[in-house]
């Protein structure tokens, strides 16, 4: 839907439904916003198991299904910001966080913080380019 700003919300079932007042992403003027995403399975909503690594690849396919439904995708990537519930988390995150980027990665900033949604481990939200419109 688009808002008299220009804006576009959007929203995919293929990642978790927002569980708050926001949404999964906004696009607007050539960028996408992603909301953060944590490791909830859209299926169940719940948090997957095994860890900072398998919860770090969810957050990945839950951002990957947010920017495929806004006209965009990992490759388009410009900033990322990663929420660590504990630091000490950051080498086996940032092994998962390579792989998704393994040439020409986005910006990124990492904190730690006191605690994220559902008891996750890892949360992470990026800006993105739109991709070309084929033919241009």
């Amino acid at each position: 839907m688009y808002t008299s700003e220009g804006k576009k919300i959007i929203s995919t079932e293929k990642a978790p439904k927002a569980i708050g007042p926001y949404s999964q992403a906004v696009r607007i003027d050539g960028l996408v916003y992603t909301a953060g995403q944590t490791a909830l399975d859209p299926a169940t909503m719940e948090l997957v198991e095994g860890g900072v690594e398998a919860q770090t690849h969810q957050v990945f396919a839950n951002l990957k299904a947010v920017l495929e439904a806004a006209g965009s995708g990992l490759n388009y990537v410009i900033k990322t910001t990663v929420f660590l519930k504990d630091m000490g988390d950051f080498a086996a995150m940032n092994g998962v966080y390579s792989s998704y980027f393994p040439e020409n990665p986005p910006a990124r900033s990492t904190v730690a913080v006191a605690g994220l949604p559902k008891g996750g481990m890892v949360e992470i939200e990026m800006i993105a380019l739109l991709a070309p419109v084929r033919g241009d």
